[in-house]
């Protein structure tokens, strides 16, 4: 699938001869990742070329005069292209050659050095992990690191993630975004501007049915009993008051087995919660509070006279989406670190012949539209177990963990092609990145 890297802005610098030269400034999941150079992304290129041959997105092609303000836009545009789609490769995302480039921008960018360091990684019931390591290493890195830790057997790393996540004195947490494989989690702490930030474990699957899967790993149970304990105490869940005082008579007993089988039944289990946000439905202005998981979107919504209601949305019913930013990209010091503040997030939902458009505007648009490919990925993942001619490309299991089922797009549309799954299905993979007044693209 395809990332949320976009190139919203570049700027012209001076070089060292004297000339000038266009630096992109390159956001993935709203945040700013890298600054590159044209010249830089062009080697890289030429690099993957060698390895994995012209199965590659085309290249904007170089230019040897002088570029107007219409060919800087336009190379933009190209670039931006060329990184979601060279993204959607986990043929290539998975290679050295990859992870290597992109590791040294990221570094250069902040201008860190490699070095030794401490990082520490939160667990959800408060305690932190301290990893030794390098400010070069990766996410995926520092979570086998994590696991070992842990005792977390090796193939399971993958139903975990690395987060950047948001604590309040309260005891209330707010997930920033999830720290994709090749990003680096010591430049990402440095780099943000969100407020008592740190790096958090968690699982990282929205079907309460993939926990079957971890049950007989000791540390995996531990790490799922924790998560189930904070879910319940930051009000994620949403226990009935008997179940509420039956999960704190086990917490107390230390019976996470009977604990988790009754959390498996409360509302919401294994969902995330977005931070309070607004919505257009059923007329603008409503605030709504979002939860995701198990297919499904739940929507608590306060209309503006103070009224309440609850909408759930089915994800097979959801047949696009995609992300928009609505305000201005720079400020006096040049890029900012984050598009966060004015993004929306719409998707097209078909019922009884029926479709309409749900708008959400919300700073975490980016990380619900990860949660949204996520859920859309699990499923293809159960179609393909219930289907087994129907063969999917699967994560190699040399070099990382991961868990199953990370279907291509080529496997969406062969599954609609038999009949194993519905157009609507196979139409919300669509998702998109786009500035106001640009055009949506989407496969």
């Amino acid at each position: 699938m395809k990332m949320h890297f976009c190139i919203p802005v570049s700027q012209q610098q001076p070089d060292t001869l004297g000339g000038r030269y266009v630096l992109y400034s390159v956001y993935l999941d709203g945040f700013l990742f890298c600054k590159v150079r044209y010249s830089q992304l062009h080697r890289w290129d030429e690099q993957l070329r060698r390895v994995f041959g012209n199965c590659l997105p085309p290249f904007p092609p170089k230019y040897y005069l002088a570029m107007t303000t219409t060919m800087v836009e336009e190379r933009r545009g190209q670039l931006e292209c060329y990184l979601q789609n060279v993204t959607a490769d986990p043929r290539v995302t998975r290679s050295d050659v990859f992870t290597e480039f992109l590791t040294l921008v990221q570094l250069q960018t902040l201008n860190i050095t490699t070095k030794n360091v401490v990082l520490a990684v939160f667990l959800p019931d408060g305690r932190s992990i301290n990893v030794g390591s390098l400010t070069s290493d990766t996410a995926e890195r520092v979570l086998e690191v994590v696991a070992h830790k842990l005792g977390l057997h090796p193939e399971l790393v993958g139903y975990f993630g690395l987060f950047l996540i948001q604590c309040f004195p309260e005891g209330k947490l707010s997930v920033v975004k999830k720290l994709a494989d090749f990003e680096l989690p010591y430049t990402s702490l440095q780099s943000s501007e969100v407020e008592n930030c740190k790096i958090g474990l968690r699982k990282w699957y929205l079907d309460p049915a993939m926990d079957s899967v971890l049950m007989d790993c000791r540390a995996a149970g531990d790490l799922l009993y924790m998560q189930a304990v904070q879910d319940v105490e930051i009000e994620w869940m949403k226990p009935t008051q008997a179940q509420r005082e039956e999960l704190k008579a086990l917490q107390k007993q230390e019976n996470q087995t009977k604990f988790l089988e009754l959390s498996q039944k409360v509302q919401h289990y294994g969902n995330i919660q977005l931070d309070p946000c607004t919505c257009n439905h059923p007329e603008p202005g409503c605030g709504v509070l979002l939860s995701f998981g198990n297919n499904e979107i739940s929507c608590h919504i306060t209309l503006p006279d103070g009224q309440t209601q609850d909408i759930v949305f089915q994800m097979s019913r959801v047949r696009c989406w995609q992300v928009t930013s609505l305000g201005t990209l720079l400020d006096t010091d040049g890029p900012q670190r984050t598009l966060n503040q004015n993004l929306e997030l719409r998707f097209q939902y078909s019922e009884d012949s029926h479709q309409q458009w749900f708008v959400i505007y919300s700073k975490q648009a980016f990380f619900l539209s990860s949660c949204l490919k996520k859920m859309v990925s699990e499923k293809m993942a159960k179609l393909t177990e219930e289907s087994p001619e129907m063969q999917i490309e699967v994560p190699d299991q040399g070099r990382s963990k991961k868990h199953p089922g990370q279907p291509s797009q080529k496997d969406y549309f062969n599954f609609l092609r038999k009949g194993k799954m519905k157009k609507s299905e196979v139409e919300s993979m669509g998702h998109v990145f786009r500035k106001r007044g640009e055009s949506a693209r989407c496969w």
